[in-house]
């Protein structure tokens, strides 16, 4: 299948600071991709690089199966984006600025504001000026400028900054639409791990500007299972007990004298008797389910977004 965004080894450099440093990711038709960061990882100058807005210092950008360098101008067509917060005249309405906006993009159809801004949640704020917008208003006001010409390709850099609970929702379930019922793929970034993690099919894990890990959402789910976690006095002697005693290999150590435990969960309390016979102190058992936050922090060292 043809990919709609690819790149390899993307990197920007500034003098001696690698601000994106060798990142490969890759976006098919009706994928939502789930850019996660923390704030300052490189997730926007990525995006800015695949916009063509800012020069990469190395690799390969390639949008609908062909190289960006050569078909930026068609490819930009067929692409939708937010980058950051959005500008407007704030002076003019809604419907006045996506008029400005179609036109400089030369799209005749003046029907398709209407339909953007339907989709964004904004139809009865159409004839309102943009200066009595609050900022989740502009954000999805911003969505409804991307989404005017139809893309193919949907690139939204932080979508859900300044919504409330109501307005974050409407923009996922917005976000989710467009990709199962309209096809688009969506690359959309965010440092709000949960977010992510509701809308998105894949996940792009980023750390220092590099990506750490690309995962499916299905075998994400895989990683975030029920386990038995044991707070002992010695993690380094108990997981050669537990493999050793209990044939036990499925297990993590997240922290220092933490131990968490992915099989045989109903032998806890075997674990915890043969623990404590070898002389290994168990101060606390607890039964939990790991989260995105903590597959997260074990790739990033304990680094949680800002």
């Amino acid at each position: 299948m043809e990919y709609i965004l690819k790149t390899s080894g993307l990197t920007k450099k500034y003098k001696t600071h690698t601000a994106v440093d060798g990142i490969s990711l890759s976006l098919k038709k009706g994928e939502i991709y789930g850019f996660l960061g923390q704030n300052g990882a490189g997730k926007t100058t990525t995006i800015r690089m695949i916009m063509g807005l800012i020069k990469p210092t190395s690799g390969r950008i390639e949008l609908f199966g062909k190289d960006a360098e050569s078909s930026r101008k068609s490819a930009f067509e067929r692409i939708g984006s937010m980058i950051e917060i959005p500008g407007f005249y704030t002076n003019l309405t809604a419907v006045e600025n996506l008029d400005i906006h179609r036109r400089m993009m030369g799209i005749g159809n003046k029907e398709s504001m209407e339909e953007s801004l339907e989709q964004a949640g904004l139809l009865d704020a159409r004839n309102k000026r943009v200066k009595n917008f609050s900022l989740g208003m502009k954000q999805r006001l911003g969505i409804a400028r991307a989404l005017l010409h139809h893309p193919e390709l949907l690139i939204l850099d932080e979508p859900t900054n300044g919504l409330d609970p109501a307005g974050i929702k409407e923009v996922r379930q917005l976000i989710i639409d467009l990709a199962s019922k309209r096809n688009i793929a969506v690359l959309v970034s965010s440092h709000i791990l949960s977010e992510v993690q509701q809308m998105a099919t894949k996940l792009g894990i980023v750390h220092r500007g590099r990506l750490v890990e690309e995962i499916e959402q299905q075998d994400l789910q895989m990683k975030n299972r029920h386990c038995v976690e044991f707070k002992v006095s010695n993690e380094r002697e108990a997981v050669m007990l537990l493999e050793q005693k209990m044939d036990i290999r499925d297990y993590s150590v997240p922290e220092p004298g933490v131990i968490r435990v992915f099989e045989q969960l109903s032998e806890s309390a075997a674990i915890n008797r043969m623990l404590v016979e070898n002389r290994i102190e168990v101060a606390e058992i607890t039964m939990l389910r790991e989260t995105l936050e903590d597959y997260f922090l074990s790739l990033t060292g304990g680094e949680l977004s800002a």
